[in-house]
């Protein structure tokens, strides 16, 4: 799998935790084992949207696979069919994603909502937290309204990372990795930005620098 190049190029930069994705559609289980072959506990991001009783045994499917992560879109139906997806797998984390990153106010606006993205994005991580939901995917614009609604521990998951300068590409609503920590994100998702590098070994580097600082300032 291509998917190896990752462990060649940069083995002590790739943390605990790999997003799968893209991958899994070309190779399905298999590159999920190899992601624990390597001791990663695996961020399965496929996002789930269908009617209840296929998500629920989607959920318990993925949860067979052993991986620590899965997504599925924040609306109630879904995210309690999750929920009752893995009830037999209390160890896998359900993760509502609330906004893609890739919507504008307008997108919001064409689909007939009049609240605005971050009105609609705390919305959603309410009802997410309401039916059991270990967290929500969230753009860091909206990191810090999301930790102000929600007391509970709630983890905030933020992909469109970019660095000072980078390429947006299809990306709308992006922070740093800086801003997005220091808005309450626990958890950032880096793709484009180190695969596409010139030097992707490099750019981990810097990247992970940058959140580490940004994380130990939080803590202090």
């Amino acid at each position: 799998f291509k998917q190896k190049t990752a462990y060649e190029i940069m083995p002590s930069l790739v943390g605990s935790e790999m997003c799968i994705r893209d991958r899994f559609t070309g190779a399905g289980p298999a590159v999920v084992k190899l992601a624990q072959n390597h001791g990663k506990e695996v961020f399965l991001d496929l996002k789930f949207f269908d009617i209840s009783e296929t998500v629920k045994r989607a959920t318990a499917r993925a949860a067979d696979l052993g991986v620590q992560f899965l997504t599925v879109h924040a609306h109630r139906k879904t995210m309690q069919a999750a929920v009752d997806g893995r009830r037999s797998y209390p160890d896998l984390k359900i993760l509502a994603v609330t906004v893609l990153t890739n919507f504008s106010e307008l997108d919001i606006q064409e689909s007939g909502s009049t609240w605005s993205i971050s009105e609609l994005v705390v919305a959603r991580a309410r009802a997410a937290a309401d039916v059991g939901c270990n967290g929500v995917v969230a753009s860091g614009q909206e990191s810090m309204a999301i930790r102000q609604a929600i007391s509970q521990k709630f983890a905030i998951i933020t992909p469109g990372v970019r660095s000072i300068g980078g390429e947006k590409h299809d990306q709308i609503r992006v922070t740093t990795p800086t801003v997005a920590i220091e808005q309450g994100s626990d958890y950032l998702v880096v793709g484009r930005s180190i695969r596409d590098a010139d030097n992707p070994k490099a750019t981990a580097e810097v990247i992970i620098s940058e959140m580490q600082t940004a994380f130990d300032l939080r803590t202090n």
